[in-house]
């Protein structure tokens, strides 16, 4: 898979955890791919606690097939193809998400559609987020990231000014983390208002 694939893995878990992911919550992984954070949340996670979202169900069941240790642990129906945001058929039992590296690939109304659309999870404690962001003088132009990859704020992988990332989160409190993180990105947790 993707350079840094167990790396990053290992850093979206201790991210997680460090925001209070226990094994009885349930984790909805969006954008998740061939499940690069799946391979370790599976095995953590209570049986039936892990879902996973992604513009491509071909891939995410890839995933399941090649990279989970266990894969009798994840039924495949848990793998949903999802590239509006809409989260179909995920049950309102979720308490954690989380979208790495995910963002960055799309148009910025995205961001605030996932993030409203999160909002129908009663249960939901946390939503764990990457994006790249550009100091505000240079956010109009390509900004060359501290682990050297290069962001545009029109095409991908995309920045955004960290007041653009607040702005489109209404009803949300924002924080932001400051490990270092992969390709330099910035990882944010979301809490309800």
């Amino acid at each position: 898979m993707g350079g840094r694939w167990d790396e990053t893995g290992r850093v979206q878990m201790a991210a997680l955890r460090d925001a209070g992911l226990a094994p009885h919550h349930h984790l909805l992984d969006i954008g998740a791919g061939a499940l690069r954070l799946g391979c370790k949340a599976v095995g953590y996670l209570a049986p039936g606690h892990y879902w996973a979202t992604d513009a491509s169900r071909a891939l995410l069941l890839a995933g399941h097939a090649r990279e989970l240790e266990d894969p009798a642990r994840l039924d495949p129906a848990q793998l949903i193809e999802d590239g509006d945001f809409a989260f179909p058929g995920v049950p309102d039992t979720i308490t954690h998400a989380i979208a790495f590296a995910v963002f960055a690939h799309l148009p910025g109304e995205c961001f605030a559609l996932a993030l409203a659309n999160l909002a129908r999870f009663p249960r939901l404690e946390a939503f764990l987020f990457t994006v790249f962001l550009a100091p505000d003088a240079l956010a109009h132009t390509a900004y060359r990231q501290a682990d050297g990859v290069v962001t545009h704020p029109d095409r991908p992988p995309r920045h955004l000014r960290e007041p653009e990332v607040h702005d489109a989160a209404p009803g949300w409190v924002l924080t932001r983390d400051d490990r270092l993180l992969p390709r330099g990105q910035v990882l944010f947790t979301a809490r309800r208002d």
